[in-house]
C-alpha cells in the first residue's frame, strides 16, 4: 500500500503554510500506511551553511554533542527524536567522520530537513512540529511495511545525496540484484528496504553526470516492478510512474502550487483545489517542477 504526497509552492502564502498543508495531506493517507511516516521540507538556505539531520541515541545531550564536534560556528536544533546540526560547509566531512560511529545521519543538504519515525502519520507530523514549518516544497510518506520490519530505519523518505530524497509506493522485484551491483560500485546501504535501493540508484546515476530527469528515465530501464516515485531536490520535485502504472497517483496544479497525492483525498483539503487542473500522471513519464532560486 503506502501513501505518498508532495507539495511545491509557487506563492509565498503557500510557502508560509507548507507544513500545515503537508501535515494534512499525510494524515489523509493514514489508511494506506499506519506503521510509520516521514517527510522532507526544503526551507531557506543560509549561504555557507550545510544542515545534517541526525537521529541521536535516546537521552543524548545536544550541547555535549556540539562540544564533542568542536566545530566553530555550528548550532543544533532538537526536534523530538531528531536534531538538525547546522555548520559551515567546509566542516561537513569533519562532522560526518566524527558522527559516523555514534549518530545516524538521516539527511544532509543546504535546504533539506528530513524527519521520520514509527507511528501514525498525524502523530509523527505533530511530534516533529510539521504543521508550523514553512518552506518552498516538501514530500512525505506513510508506510505499510511489506518488505522489511517496522522500524525508524525502514521509514521513508530515504536520502542518499545532498538535498535529495525519495519516497516510493510499490515494490521493486529486482532490488537485491540492483543492491549487489551498487555495492560493487562502492555504495553502502543502511536497511533492506527496496526504496533505499531506488534512492541510491538515482544518486549513483547523478554522480555519473546524469540530470535528475535522465536518472529517472534510466530507472525505467534498470528497475523492475511496479512503483511511483516522488523525488525531492534542492530546487524542486519530480514524479515518475513505471510503464504499467498500476499504483494510483494524482497531480494537481494551480497558479499557487503543484501537489501530488497517491489518492485525490490527499489533495482535497488544499486551498483552491476546486479550480485546479487535476490529472493522472502518464506511465513512464517524468514530471518535474523547479524553482528559479
Amino acid at each position: 500500500m503506502c501513501g505518498i504526497v508532495g507539495l511545491f509552492a509557487k506563492h509565498q502564502a503557500v510557502e508560509a503554510a507548507l507544513g500545515a498543508h503537508l501535515a494534512g495531506m499525510l494524515a489523509s493517507m493514514a489508511g494506506r500506511g499506519p506503521d510509520s511516516a516521514g517527510f522532507a521540507v526544503y526551507g531557506a538556505h543560509c549561504p555557507g551553511v550545510v544542515k545534517l539531520t541526525l537521529r541521536p541515541p535516546p537521552g543524548s545531550d545536544a550541547d555535549a554533542l556540539l562540544a564533542r564536534l568542536g566545530i566553530p560556528g555550528s548550532s543544533i536544533l532538537v526536534r523530538a527524536s531528531h536534531a538538525v546540526l547546522s555548520l559551515p560547509e567546509h566542516a561537513e566531512a569533519q562532522a560526518r567522520a566524527a558522527l559516523a560511529a555514534v549518530v545516524p545521519v538521516v539527511g544532509v543538504g543546504r535546504r533539506m530537513e528530513l524527519y521520520k519515525e514509527v507511528g501514525a502519520p498525524a502523530e509523527v507530523a505533530a511530534r516533529f512540529g510539521l504543521p508550523a514549518m514553512s518552506g518552498s516544497h516538501g514530500i512525505g510518506h506513510t508506510r505499510m511495511a511489506t518488505e522489511s520490519a517496522v522500524t525508524t530505519d525502514g521509514a521513508h523518505p530515504f536520502s542518499t545525496g545532498p538535498d535529495q530524497c525519495l519516497v516510493h509506493n510499490g515494490s521493486l522485484s529486482n532490488h537485491n540484484a540492483v543492491r549487489r551491483d551498487l555495492r560493487r560500485q562502492g555504495y553502502g546501504f543502511a536497511t533492506e528496504n527496496d526504496t533505499e535501493v531506488a534512492a541510491v540508484y538515482l544518486t549513483a546515476r547523478m554522480h555519473e553526470g546524469l540530470s535528475l530527469g535522465d536518472a529517472l528515465r534510466a530507472c525505467l530501464r534498470d528497475l523492475d516492478g511496479f512503483y511511483t516515485f516522488v523525488v525531492g531536490t534542492a530546487t524542486g520535485f519530480a514524479v515518475l510512474r513505471d510503464p504499467i502504472a498500476c499504483k494510483p497517483a494524482v497531480l494537481a496544479e494551480t497558479d499557487r502550487y503543484v501537489a501530488f497525492g497517491t489518492e485525490y483525498r490527499a489533495l482535497a483539503g488544499l486551498p483552491g483545489i476546486g479550480a485546479a487542473r487535476v490529472w493522472e500522471p502518464e506511465p513512464a513519464t517524468v514530471y518535474a517542477w523547479e524553482r528559479g532560486h
